[in-house]
């Protein structure tokens, strides 16, 4: 047995969906030697939730090694950028471009993976192309395929095009800011305690999760902030508190 076969199962493209995956290469300006990889890496797992016959063909695994490449490439493209800045700086740009709020965008408006992804019916008609969550896992999926088939120095040129122009964003303060940073530097140095989160409720099925969360500094108690995964429902609630606090 192939090692790859550990990670994936088989399954033999369609002719019109190799000519998808190819179109998708040349417009990101990619080479995969394995185009099944790269179908994994848009297989939501809805579909192997929906489809039995392929419950392990989804793109999870991908998404899990993906990340580890994307924040080593991002880090250390940081690390070498930055030679004069402290370690906290570092931290917080890495934070903010490796997020949902940040790839989700770079999924859509220069990936195109709207159009690649594979879903089950019901995530599909609740508007699953369009989920942040799943547009950003499915970003890393990617990153995590190009890995496998072609190895780091490939995976790491890709993250770098797409993740170098958000970090200057973030050095010039035009991106998405880390509020939950934000916050905890401010509450910290004021009062030596972190900010406190609180899982107010979760509601909808397991594939469309909504997270509902408030931040408690002390006493007072900001939110409750929404959010499709609990990380962004924090970043949504710290974003509530800066906002009172006037930390904008």
């Amino acid at each position: 047995m192939n090692l790859r076969d550990l990670f994936y199962e088989s399954k033999k493209l369609r002719p019109e969906r190799k000519k998808e995956l190819e179109q998708f290469c040349r417009n990101l300006d990619v080479h995969f030697k394995n185009l099944n990889i790269l179908d994994l890496a848009f297989h939501h797992r809805s579909f192997s939730n929906e489809n039995k016959e392929h419950k392990r063909y989804n793109n999870e695994r991908l998404e899990f090694l993906g990340d580890s490449v994307l924040g080593l490439a991002t880090a250390a493209f940081l690390y070498e950028d930055m030679m004069d800045n402290p370690e906290g700086d570092l931290a917080r740009i890495k934070a903010n471009v490796v997020s949902e709020q940040v790839l989700a965008p770079i999924a859509k408006d220069t990936m195109h993976i709207d159009r690649y992804l594979v879903m089950g019916r019901g995530e599909e008609l609740s508007g699953g192309r369009e989920k942040k969550a799943i547009l950003a896992d499915a970003v890393e999926a990617v990153i995590g395929a190009l890995y496998l088939d072609s190895g780091y120095a490939a995976a790491e040129k890709l993250v770098l095009r797409l993740i170098v122009p958000e970090i200057r964003k973030v050095q010039l303060d035009k991106g998405n800011r880390d509020y939950k940073t934000v916050l905890q530097e401010y509450y910290q140095q004021k009062h030596k305690v972190c900010p406190v989160y609180e899982l107010v409720r979760m509601s909808g099925p397991d594939h469309d999760r909504t997270f509902v969360v408030s931040v408690h500094l002390g006493d007072v108690c900001y939110g409750p902030a929404e959010g499709k995964n609990k990380k962004t429902a924090e970043q949504h609630a710290a974003q509530m508190a800066c906002e009172a606090l006037g930390l904008e």
